[in-house]
């Protein structure tokens, strides 16, 4: 099996390292607009530096999108007209347009998409699901949910992240859908700026907090933010009927009691995303591989990332308007 890699930064030279050590994985087809990038790296892991996208997309299998958001859907589209299978990086596109073209594209195509929410591979969040699914929390009251970065981006990355709830927060929205099965139809955000005065130059905030109300009646509590002084912090808590859970929580979790005889601030909090999900990472690489050779389906589709999408414009559109947004308002707007 051949597979290509478009996009050499951080996320995609990591997908790069761990296709090339795949035991199924033949040979790595790399191209970024960097050429030097791509052909260092393809140097280091005995790969190929591709000239284009198109002389890429001749040589392999499937392929691994991993550039900038801003390119996802031009590449998406190219390697569905070439009927390849993809795996894209969260999130396909910014806008529900784009998003509803490319879902319709590559259903008449018949091209086999997985997106990269990779929290779905999480070991904690697997169990999660599975004790939602054997009904061992009973009824799901409240879900909590917390996603804070250790530092803010630099500013030039603003313009182009579609704000916090479409960058950040599109992964907690996707994990609430996946992990209790309930679709969330209703939110109410608000933000604020408190971390950095860049946030206010581009229009959106980088602290968030809101609720979320879901099918089935449960109900979502997030708080978020860009500025977590010990570390990356993920989590996720189910307060339910018969039990109650927690995803997250560990000795490396950025977190400590005030209570007497607690432990104290871990001295190696997770750095950020690639610390904190590594395995999972490397778990939906191995799924995707599995994709290719035909022998799995895709665990998380356009359609998965086309429901992420609406609650985040519908994130966004509360904080704004400073009210309720029914998920619903977002599904009837035209394309």
């Amino acid at each position: 099996m051949r597979l290509g890699v478009l996009g050499i930064g951080r996320i995609g030279t990591f997908h790069a390292r761990t296709l090339s050590a795949h035991p199924d994985v033949d040979d790595i087809v790399l191209f970024d607009l960097e050429t030097d990038r791509a052909n260092a790296l393809a140097d280091t892991l005995g790969a190929v530096a591709a000239e284009s996208v198109a002389s890429l997309l001749a040589q392999v299998d499937g392929v691994v999108i991993a550039a900038s958001t801003s390119a996802h859907a031009a590449l998406l589209e190219q390697a569905a007209h070439a009927g390849l299978p993809v795996f894209c990086e969260k999130p396909v596109t910014l806008d529900l347009a784009s998003t509803r073209h490319l879902r319709q594209l590559v259903a008449e195509r018949d091209v086999l998409v997985q997106v990269g929410f990779q929290r779905r591979f999480d070991v904690g969040y697997r169990a999660a699901r599975a004790h939602v699914q054997r009904g061992l929390l009973g009824r799901v009251y409240t879900v909590r949910m917390a996603g804070h970065d250790p530092a803010p981006p630099h500013e030039a990355y603003l313009p182009t992240s579609g704000g916090i709830f479409r960058d950040l927060h599109i992964h907690d929205f996707d994990i609430l859908r996946w992990v209790t099965g309930q679709e969330i139809e209703e939110v109410y955000m608000q933000g604020a700026v408190l971390v950095d005065d860049m946030f206010t130059r581009h229009d959106d905030v980088d602290t968030v907090v809101g609720t979320l109300r879901c099918s089935e009646g449960a109900l979502g509590v997030l708080t978020g933010g860009r500025h977590n002084p010990l570390g990356y912090d993920i989590r996720m808590e189910l307060l339910g009927s018969l039990d109650s859970v927690a995803v997250g929580w560990d000795a490396r979790t950025p977190l400590h009691s005030l209570e007497p005889h607690m432990p104290p601030a871990p001295t190696e909090a997770y750095r950020g995303f690639l610390d904190r999900f590594d395995p999972a990472y490397q778990a939906e690489l191995h799924h995707f591989v599995q994709v290719v050779a035909g022998h799995a389906a895709s665990p998380c589709t356009m359609d998965d990332a086309e429901q992420a999408l609406l609650v985040a414009l519908a994130c966004d559109r509360s904080r704004v308007e400073r009210r309720a947004v029914a998920i619903a308002e977002l599904q009837l707007q035209p394309s």
